[in-house]
């Protein structure tokens, strides 16, 4: 069996792997529980030095990298690039903080010294996704090794050649090489990894139904699980927003990935009393947009990462026109090779239509209109999806109130767009997910916080 990578620009395949066999998967298990035992008592300042090698690594293997990244799939160049630099950054973030996270914390009891210790716990099985192909994994990796756990990579099967290019950066930063290992198998064979007794806990980014299988099978052999999942993020636009300003933020919180991100802007929810001109300049905006090649550096967007997703979406589009969605701009497959699909907006979304409840992996934005704040945090509020919100209004006051108290949603934004920052906690809450990544709260979902007293 082999896993293929196909140039979703082209159709062209780029490249066969052929996938892991049991004992090769097996090998690598032992191997990678063998170096757990001797990197859980390397020093955090060796760890420290080793991860910042690894963002050296990253930036000096940067266009190679964002060239595979744009390959595989089908991500702008510019974009690509950026990625890279992200995840040197949030090597960079661990590497400098992970003494202060670690630290243990002195309880005062009535014994002689009491307190909790921080403690790794083992090999963390990761099986991540094709959107951010190096970046979800790195958000895993620099704090999961920098706590004294090791990292066993299962990657999505159309991103083999990142995932075994995510394994060398750490073999090339001097890491022990079998500290972060990566299995080239399909997700058939996941539930056999997750219930290997040398897995301690697993994370997983991606769909809501891949979420409910891996938990189901975490639940069956009780290790922990932190589950990033799906999102149909809503942004409001308030009545006092500045309007070009939302509209700026909101078109590149759409189109960033071409629309394939589980934090992208996807439903936006905007008072009557600017909805006319919101919906005309967020129209004409998105309408702007350039599709083409992505190693174009002119072009905005590149295609979506296979041409079954641009079908999937493309029927969700019709869909939700035939319930009485209009199309204000976009909604038609191209001609020519390539998974392209063109920016994207529905307007007049209302409850009952795909747009509505169904999350749209790709740059089609769904308008929809609300009557006042309140009604426009209850439609917010009207999804399954908990992952990320933002809200648009001039009075910081009030956009903080409602990102703090009225949006349900794990990561809330005022007067942008929803993204990652290593510095903050990231993860979703309702059928987006639960757990933690990033900042000192992401550490802290794979290690074993020990409480000594003594007498």
């Amino acid at each position: 069996m082999f896993l293929k990578s196909i140039n979703p620009a082209t159709g062209e395949i780029v490249r066969e792997y052929e996938e892991y066999h049991s004992d090769q998967v097996d090998s690598a298990l032992e191997a990678n529980y063998q170096a757990y035992k001797s990197w859980r008592r390397e020093s955090i300042s060796n760890r420290s030095k080793l991860m910042l090698n690894a963002a050296q690594v990253l930036r000096d293997k940067k266009e190679g990298l964002a060239f595979n990244i744009t390959v595989e799939m089908g991500k702008n160049i510019v974009e690509a690039r950026a990625e890279v630099e992200k995840c040197a950054h949030v090597c960079e973030y661990y590497a400098r903080n992970a003494a202060k996270f670690l630290q243990s914390e002195i309880i005062p009891t009535e014994a002689t010294e009491s307190y909790a210790s921080i403690q790794p716990i083992g090999p963390i099985l990761a099986i991540m996704p094709w959107n951010f192909p190096l970046w979800q994994v790195f958000r895993f990796a620099a704090p999961t090794l920098m706590a004294g756990n090791t990292g066993i990579l299962k990657h999505a099967s159309n991103v083999p050649g990142c995932a075994l290019a995510i394994e060398n950066v750490f073999v090339e930063a001097g890491f022990p090489r079998d500290v972060f290992r990566t299995l080239l198998v399909r997700s058939s064979k996941v539930e056999k990894i997750i219930a290997d007794k040398r897995i301690k806990a697993v994370t997983l980014t991606g769909s809501t139904p891949a979420g409910k299988a891996v938990a189901a099978a975490a639940g069956k052999y009780l290790k922990k699980c932190v589950l990033e999942l799906g999102g149909s993020d809503p942004y409001l636009i308030l009545e006092d927003a500045d309007i070009d300003a939302a509209v700026d933020a909101c078109v590149a919180g759409r189109i960033l990935n071409a629309g394939q991100s589980c934090i992208g802007a996807k439903r936006f929810i905007v008072v009557d009393a600017v909805y006319d001109e919101f919906a005309t300049k967020f129209t004409d905006k998105m309408r702007a947009i350039s599709i083409g090649d992505p190693f174009d550096e002119t072009k905005k967007m590149g295609p979506l990462a296979r041409s079954n997703f641009r079908e999937d979406i493309h029927r969700q589009v019709e869909n939700s026109i035939s319930k009485g969605a209009k199309l204000l701009t976009g909604g038609y497959i191209p001609e020519g090779d390539g998974a392209y699909y063109p920016a994207t907006v529905l307007g007049d979304v209302k409850k009952g239509m795909v747009a509505y409840h169904e999350e749209l992996f790709g740059p089609v934005a769904s308008l929809i209109r609300a009557e006042s704040e309140a009604d426009a945090i209850e439609i917010a509020n009207d999804t399954v999806f908990g992952l990320g919100a933002a809200v648009f209004t001039k009075d910081i006051e009030r956009g903080k109130r409602i990102a703090e108290e009225e949006l349900e949603a794990g990561c809330c934004f005022v007067n942008d767009f929803v993204r990652s920052d290593p510095r903050l906690p990231f993860g979703g809450v309702k059928e987006s997910g639960y757990g933690r990544e990033l900042s000192h709260h992401g550490m802290m979902e794979f290690v074993n916080v020990k409480g000594v007293y003594i007498k």
